[in-house]
């Protein structure tokens, strides 16, 4: 999720959360990494929780559920183990320190004969191909610019990096570092803006129906990335494979 003003993530993780073993296979542990918010303005620190246990019977999923979070970015992931072993230090999203500020990453898909020279402060904690590409991303950014970028300068240089590690194998990714929200799409990955005037949404996999103009005002507005629709009665935009995007303030900034 991204948002121009702090939004709750209870709606959208109720139904994602589900997907972790309960309506879908993704058990192999979770995640979810938010950036609490100083005031109005996106916040630098993220508060992140993972578990090894699936989404659907997690305690702390539960406990996410109901909690009030309010947060510019969020990343949440649900995991199918391909690559690494079923373990805590495997679970998405992954999260690092770079210009003062932390950067999550979440990743689906395989990487085959990916094996990049690290150095310096990156280094992989688990044995997974996501957190490798994570690792190599925030390296080769820190080479590219020497002070603390814009977004503008950021997105030039992730496109540039991006088909690097793309032509692989499948690299479906969200990205955060408080600011903004970058996604790329190698094979599938949906997106919605919810903004005025705003519906009765239907949860894709739970029986539940949500008013969001209860839930929100007139200068609200955020977007939700996921690989499949959350709900069944919003217009959803299938991503075209390759295409990579910027999310800022609730909405994808034009190329």
């Amino acid at each position: 999720m991204n948002s121009r003003l702090p939004a709750s993530l209870t709606l959208s993780f109720t139904g994602f959360s589900q997907r972790g073993g309960c309506t879908d296979h993704h058990a192999d542990g979770w995640g979810i990494a938010f950036f609490e918010s100083d005031g109005q303005k996106p916040g630098k620190a993220a508060r992140y929780f993972v578990d090894k246990e699936s989404a659907a019977t997690s305690p702390i999923a539960q406990m996410l559920r109901t909690y009030p979070i309010k947060s510019h970015n969020v990343v949440a992931h649900v995991r199918k183990a391909t690559v690494g072993q079923v373990s805590l230090e495997n679970c998405h999203p992954f999260v690092r320190e770079l210009w003062g500020r932390y950067w999550v990453f979440a990743h689906n898909g395989d990487l085959k004969d990916f094996q990049p020279t690290l150095h310096g402060a990156f280094k992989p904690v688990g044995d997974t191909d996501s957190e490798l590409a994570f690792c190599w991303l925030l390296q080769e950014l820190n080479k590219s610019h020497f002070g603390v970028p814009s977004v503008e300068e950021l997105t030039h240089t992730l496109r540039e990096l991006v088909p690097r590690i793309a032509r692989h194998g499948t690299f479906n990714f969200l990205l955060s570092n408080g600011q903004a929200l970058w996604a790329h799409a190698s094979t599938k990955l949906h997106y919605v803006v919810r903004q005025h005037p705003f519906t009765q949404v239907q949860l894709k996999d739970e029986d539940v129906n949500v008013d969001l103009a209860e839930l929100n005002g007139p200068e609200d507005r955020l977007a939700i990335v996921v690989t499949e629709p959350l709900t069944t009665n919003e217009n959803w935009v299938a991503m075209e494979p390759g295409e990579f995007k910027v999310f800022v303030d609730g909405a994808p900034l034009i190329d």
